[in-house]
């Protein structure tokens, strides 16, 4: 579900709770809503709001340590291809094809984007990027090494080579993560049920309808960031690919 939505339907669930309370409001007998009544429900809510505040922080921080995982296995990566095409380019001109192959790689992969479902997934006219870097793997393998120097080279070029595909499957594997949805349900649960307190206690007028108006979007923006943020590679708030476009500017130089 893109963020966008997520955010939209936090907005408007929380307008609809406020709405609810107004509503209720207008139809309790006044005894209901003395002094002694509003201090109970402030204290009843005051425990969940606690707890929201508890939650949306915990919430904060896993979609900014997400974001932040993300963004040193981008450059991690562009590191790692960087290396592995230098190593190549020492061992000598036999390596000239997995080098072209290496970057084809890299162009698929900025055209394609950096998720799970557009590398791992092969086009009609393109293989999947596992399949890339298995191509290099092999054209490394198939090199017949003259000397130690080229020994080395070749077994360092695997060895960087395997931590490319390494760092293609941990995407894979942890690309569907995103936000634990059953947690993110309980917390706008909780949100919902405070709104409602405010729109039960607050007198209707414009001020106070544009304040609660204006404190829904704000939540409702705090929700889009953190399910953005968990979703790295997509939406607004993106890892930038410059690391790749940087390393594809170096990429296949003498």
């Amino acid at each position: 579900m893109g963020s966008l939505v997520v955010g939209g339907l936090v907005f408007l669930c929380l307008s609809m709770a406020t709405s609810i309370g107004l509503i209720v409001r207008a139809r309790l007998p006044d005894h209901h809503l003395n002094a002694e009544s509003k201090d109970a429900i402030r204290l009843a809510t005051a425990v969940v709001g606690t707890l929201s505040a508890l939650a949306l922080g915990l919430l904060i921080a896993s979609a900014k340590s997400t974001y932040d995982n993300a963004e040193v296995e981008m450059r991690t990566a562009a590191a790692r291809v960087l290396l592995l095409d230098r190593v190549m380019a020492q061992y000598g001109p036999e390596t000239d094809k997995a080098r072209q192959l290496l970057r084809e790689l890299i162009e698929k992969r900025l055209s394609r984007g950096w998720t799970a479902e557009t590398t791992d997934e092969p086009s009609a006219k393109a293989l999947g990027e596992y399949q890339d870097i298995e191509s290099v793997q092999a054209d490394l393998r198939s090199l017949a090494p003259k000397d130690a120097a080229q020994r080395s080279l070749q077994a360092r070029a695997l060895e960087v080579s395997g931590m490319v595909a390494e760092t293609h499957w941990l995407l894979v594997e942890s690309g569907k993560e995103g936000l634990p949805w059953a947690f993110l349900t309980v917390l706008v649960c909780w949100l919902a049920l405070l709104f409602a307190t405010f729109g039960l206690q607050a007198p209707v007028n414009p001020t106070v309808l544009s304040i609660l108006l204006v404190c829904a979007l704000s939540v409702a923006g705090a929700i889009f960031l953190i399910s953005d943020m968990a979703n790295p590679y997509v939406g607004l708030v993106h890892v930038s690919d410059a690391p790749l476009q940087s390393a594809i500017e170096r990429l296949g130089k003498p």
